[in-house]
């Protein structure tokens, strides 16, 4: 039991050490995850590794289940090791499932893992949700708090985690995690694909050094492909945010109306109708767009309701898009 506990205390120092944060998207230090969960009182425990990627633009989690699936499930089981009298769930996106199954069944035999099949849409890889299907309940998020940290699978305690997460996590015990991330650069490029580079990089740096600065008038979506921010050229000089995914759209040959419809439909179609805010929101947004009749004002107002009211980050994040594209792209025929 001392030699157990010694181990846990030094990854989770390690974790703290690494600065290591969340990469599905919210970057919240995975330190403090872990601890709280190994530190509640409870005879039993959860941990989940969230494969759902249903954004567009974003292959991160698909590139290591395919490439790297053993450093993943290290990571999983560093956290079974790590947080007594704890199973965990491996929740795959149903493209993934199908793609990886046999594999992971080999990697994870004698372990106490199980391999869930993702059903339903975008919503679905919400954290609260992921619980909820795993339930068997309704696809729809819950009121936090209580955190899954404090009560999440069956209301015991529960860490969430993404796969490139566990995926460091396993670098992070072995030494070998030189403050990395995975980047995935798509769209109008010559060398898409995922890249491991340094965190901290610029947008600007990451297309150079794989080669997929443009030659023409662009900009780009940063962060994911449907809740990601519109950038122009001149302001890549920051860090990406969020999922990591970076798109890259021709300007000229790139209708905004068409782009923010995709969106929309996207939004729509992955919502859980739980809440008025998103539900209508995102539908009122999906309507003008239809009509080619844009007004910018009424845009910003439905992405301030959403963003101050939406029950979820989904709904929230919606706005991030929409809002950066109408301030920066279209031009004043649609004010």
């Amino acid at each position: 039991m001392i030699l157990v506990t010694m181990a846990a205390q030094s990854i989770i120092e390690k974790l703290k050490a690494s600065n290591l944060l969340g990469r599905g998207g919210a970057a919240y230090p995975t330190w403090q995850k872990w601890t709280a969960v190994k530190e509640a009182k409870a005879d039993k425990k959860y941990i989940i590794c969230n494969a759902s990627e249903g954004e567009p633009g974003v292959y991160k989690d698909g590139f290591i289940l395919e490439n790297y699936p053993e450093e993943l499930i290290n990571g999983l089981k560093i956290a079974l090791e790590t947080i007594d009298h704890s199973r965990a769930y491996l929740y795959l996106r149903h493209g993934y499932y199908q793609r990886f199954k046999k594999n992971l069944e080999k990697l994870t035999r004698g372990l106490p893992i199980t391999l869930f099949e993702k059903s339903g849409h975008y919503i679905s890889g919400e954290e609260t949700t992921v619980i909820a299907t795993i339930e068997g309940k309704r696809q729809e998020p819950s009121l936090k708090p209580p955190f899954p940290t404090q009560a999440g699978l069956w209301g015991y305690p529960t860490l969430i985690n993404n796969v490139e997460t566990f995926y460091y996590v396993s670098k992070i015990e072995k030494d070998s995690y030189h403050q990395t991330r995975l980047y995935s650069v798509n769209g109008e490029v010559e060398n898409g694909g995922v890249y491991e580079l340094p965190l901290n990089w610029p947008i600007e740096k990451v297309l150079k050094e794989t080669k997929n600065w443009p030659g023409f008038d662009f900009f780009v979506q940063a962060g994911g492909g449907a809740a990601g921010e519109i950038l122009l050229p001149e302001e890549l000089g920051q860090p990406i945010a969020g999922a990591g995914a970076i798109i890259v759209y021709h300007r000229q040959k790139t209708n905004p109306l068409t782009l923010m419809k995709k969106w929309a439909i996207f939004f729509m179609d992955g919502n859980c109708d739980k809440c008025v805010p998103c539900r209508e929101g995102v539908f009122r947004i999906a309507e003008m767009l239809e009509s080619e009749k844009v007004d910018r004002k009424i845009i910003d107002d439905l992405c301030f309701v959403l963003e101050k009211t939406s029950f979820c980050p989904l709904g929230r994040s919606t706005v991030i898009a929409f809002r950066s594209l109408t301030n920066k792209l279209l031009s004043c025929q649609y004010e």
